[in-house]
């Protein structure tokens, strides 16, 4: 993996006029920690950040961190990226200072190739249970990506970690059985329900009033005295 070289400038000013002053300048803060050093608060440019990052928004991406009047880069990974919940720019980032002969572990996101046989030929869906893996390796080799072959797969096979494609020197501490990607049945068609027999007319039953039945009795023994 190639370095990406990334501005920053440390900052004294720290609190929330300080951080509210810093994102009018067009900076977002963030923090360096690690390595056995002190945490440094620095300022950068989301923008640069993003170019450096490209697709990598969970973080784990090695970078360069250049500060004002330092010759050497500051080799750093990304660790977290902090978003607005609702204009979702970047409002903070984490950097964690690594050494370059020790290894480190970060996440690596997971890339499907091929075409499984059971979405080809049995019409299934393929299901992507892990977007990403855990890595152990040099920070110089830190994979952009984790490729896995789907093509065998037929409908309930299952791919796990130890089916991934790994780069020299590289790691995976996820447990070799997690499944990471499966094949699916396909959807059962929707059944029209059944209409329902129209329910029997109810069976009315008339009943004599008390006085009715009195008045009733009262007539037919008085046309038998006569």
């Amino acid at each position: 993996m190639n370095i990406r070289e990334l501005s920053a400038e440390p900052r004294t000013a720290l609190g929330k006029g300080a951080v509210g002053r810093l994102r009018r300048r067009g900076l977002v803060p963030a923090i360096l920690y690690g390595a056995g050093n002190a945490p440094v608060p620095l300022a950068v440019a989301p923008l640069e950040v993003q170019r450096a990052l490209r697709a990598h928004a969970a973080g784990g991406v090695l970078v360069g961190l250049r500060l004002p009047g330092e010759a050497e880069l500051r080799p750093a990974v990304v660790r977290d990226l902090q978003f607005h919940p609702v204009r979702d720019s970047l409002i903070h980032i984490d950097f964690q200072a690594v050494r370059m002969d020790e290894e480190i572990t970060v996440e690596v996101p997971v890339h499907v190739t091929g075409e499984a046989a059971g979405v080809r030929d049995q019409n299934g869906v393929l299901a992507i249970l892990m977007r990403t893996v855990e890595v152990s390796c040099l920070p110089s080799q830190i994979p952009e990506r984790i490729d896995i072959d789907v093509s065998a797969l037929r409908i309930h096979d299952v791919a796990t970690v130890a089916d991934l494609r790994l780069p020299e020197g590289v790691r995976v501490t996820t447990p070799s059985t997690q499944p990471v990607v499966t094949v699916a049945p396909p959807m059962a068609e929707e059944v029209a329900p059944v209409a329902a027999a129209p329910a029997a007319e109810p069976e009315v039953v008339t009943e004599r009033k008390p006085k009715e039945e009195e008045e009733a009795k009262g007539k037919e023994e008085g046309k038998a005295k006569k």
